[in-house]
């Protein structure tokens, strides 16, 4: 059974413990051949890691800036990228490796405003893994790209505990959803180096969401990161967020320079934070 898990550490739903309810939580962690669920869930992390620094040479040796976009679904991942590219096209290229459970809906978007996508159909699986993207990059050229985006399945939960090879993490918070969603998923907000108010035109229709309430709430977990509001299909308030990749990625080209990388930041007890938010 164990090396059954092992072997499928890609079909996260059934191996990560994002499954695991107060009603079979006493069977999830029965042992499995002496070892139990909680630590076959910390050996797949490991792995990931490792994969996700070979991923990061990769990038690396490309002197390109690798982020990873991420949200619940529907927060304007797909449209934040249509305005970037159309804002930077005479600038840098970008690439997009996308990931959704079925379709290539966001792929072809992408496409069509001419930048390379790449996309992963994750089947069941909640995220995409540092595995995943390692599989794109075989088929997916490198070469010549200023920034990669990788956005990730919608969801606010599982993304957060695996590193895929990025550099940064972005997150996406759209006015649509309420100014508690930092409080209420601690552990995505947790790990983000920027946050991105979305949809921000809808304010003056929306008289629940205050984005004073929604910053609050991200500074209470200690979060000093920088937030933005912006509103991508009317092009409005992309300016800071653009010359926030252009600063990003003269950081990042002045690392490899130097030989240095940077880690994404990670929940480093990922583990039981993942129990806690089932």
């Amino acid at each position: 059974m164990l090396n059954w898990l092992l072997q499928k550490e890609q079909i996260m739903c059934d191996t990560c413990g994002c499954n695991i309810t107060p009603g079979n939580r006493e069977f999830a962690y029965k042992p499995v051949n002496g070892t139990t669920a909680v630590a076959v869930l910390k050996n797949l992390l490991a792995r990931n890691d490792d994969q996700a620094i070979h991923n990061r040479q990769h990038f690396d040796q490309q002197r390109l800036l690798a982020i990873n976009l991420m949200s619940s679904p529907g927060s304007g991942k797909t449209a934040l990228l249509e305005a970037t590219i159309d804002a930077l096209r005479n600038e840098y290229r970008i690439g997009v490796i996308e990931g959704d459970l079925e379709t290539e809906n966001d792929a072809e978007r992408i496409r069509a405003k001419g930048a390379p996508a790449h996309q992963i159909t994750t089947g069941s699986a909640c995220h995409l893994d540092a595995h995943m993207v390692h599989e794109a990059l075989h088929q997916f050229p490198l070469t010549g790209l200023d920034i990669l985006f990788i956005e990730n399945v919608g969801n606010l939960v599982c993304p957060a505990s695996f590193d895929l090879g990025q550099h940064r993490n972005v997150i996406l918070l759209s006015v649509t959803e309420g100014d508690d969603k930092p409080a209420k998923y601690p552990v995505m907000f947790r790990i983000a180096d920027l946050v991105l108010l979305t949809k921000s035109d809808l304010l003056p229709l929306l008289g629940d969401f205050s984005p004073a309430r929604a910053e609050a709430n991200l500074r209470n977990l200690a979060s000093t990161v920088p937030v933005m509001q912006l509103a991508a299909r009317k092009a409005l308030g992309l300016q800071p967020w653009l010359d926030w990749l252009r600063s990003e990625l003269g950081w990042q080209r002045a690392r490899v320079g130097r030989g240095e990388t940077v880690q994404p930041r990670m929940q480093p007890d990922a583990v039981h934070l993942h129990e806690a938010t089932t």
